[in-house]
């Protein structure tokens, strides 16, 4: 990997690809990669259907240092088949988390995922499984599990699934959190449901700020690779419990979240709702007058 420049921290993390996701968030030619492209580790099923491999099957691996800090770093490749999930690209990442779980080192997983490969379906979903148990595992065994997302294809079916048994998610209004995407909502209840061609509707409904101000992230970035670096330095020092407990409390959250919000049709009844002052104006607040917007409704919330 090369040396990160003050270039490189500012780069946009929408447009980077995952090597350069990876030297702009670790500490300077700290990077060492597991099963690189040399080790030629490509999906086995790709060339029945005459499509192309990759020679890290669209995922990268390591070690590296963040602010000092020994960490474990997964980054997906949205460029290739949109980051998503087969059978070697999900063995990577598991076998990554269970050395997390083995070594007691804290994992950064940089997800850009639109979920799981049509063309590996079975060894797919059984990758989803397996990840989602490492990460659990993992995070029993007192291992941080920070979850960056930001990316071109978002994070998506299986992604979405993993991403919410991290130990904490930081977000940018370019990253998108769904468990289903805009176009397999259409697919399956109809345009009048969710217009997948509506770029406005699609964001405000799965884009960062939303998934933000109802809590489905825990940190709002701006899209440049150093505001990723710093939340994720700030996410791995502050420990969340994995036991029933925490749980519960999550459970809750969930049920009061249904309760208030379970029959508005659309993102800004939501802002409105929470006290947003002016909600229309929300997408296209910048990230400092989202993030004061944003503290005052939970400053009023406290007051209450």
């Amino acid at each position: 990997m090369t040396a990160v420049t003050a270039n490189d921290v500012s780069l946009s993390w929408y447009e980077a690809s995952a090597r350069q996701r990876i030297d702009a968030l670790v500490d300077a030619g700290s990077f060492c990669e597991f099963i690189g492209p040399e080790l030629r580790e490509i999906s086995p099923h790709l060339s029945i259907f005459d499509l192309p491999a990759q020679f890290d099957d669209g995922i990268v691996i390591g070690r590296g240092r963040l602010d000092g800090a020994s960490v474990l770093v997964a980054a997906q490749e949205g460029r290739f088949m949109g980051g998503a999930f087969g059978e070697v690209h999900g063995a990577k990442l598991t076998g990554l988390l269970r050395a997390a779980r083995t070594l007691k080192q804290d994992v950064v997983i940089l997800f850009d995922s639109g979920g799981v490969r049509l063309q590996e379906a079975n060894a797919g979903e059984l990758a989803i499984a397996e990840i989602m148990r490492a990460v659990i595992e993992a995070r029993r065994a007192r291992v941080n599990v920070v979850g960056l997302i930001g990316g071109r294809a978002g994070c998506y079916g299986g992604g979405s699934l993993i991403a919410g048994t991290c130990s904490r998610l930081i977000i940018s209004e370019q990253g998108r959190l769904s468990v289903s995407g805009p176009e397999v909502i259409e697919t399956n209840k109809g345009i009048e449901e969710f217009d997948s061609r509506d770029r406005a509707l699609v964001w405000r409904t799965m884009g960062g700020k939303h998934r933000y101000l109802i809590g489905g992230a825990d940190a709002f970035v701006e899209d440049e690779a150093l505001a990723f670096r710093q939340a994720a330095i700030a996410a791995l020092g502050a420990k969340r419990g994995c036991n029933a407990a925490a749980l519960e409390a999550e459970q809750k959250r969930l049920e009061r979240r249904l309760q208030r919000f379970g029959e508005v049709e659309d993102a800004i009844e939501i802002w409105q709702t929470l006290g947003i002052d002016d909600p229309t104006d929300v997408p296209a607040l910048p990230t400092g007058a989202f993030l004061r917007a944003a503290n005052d409704r939970e400053n009023a919330d406290d007051a209450r």
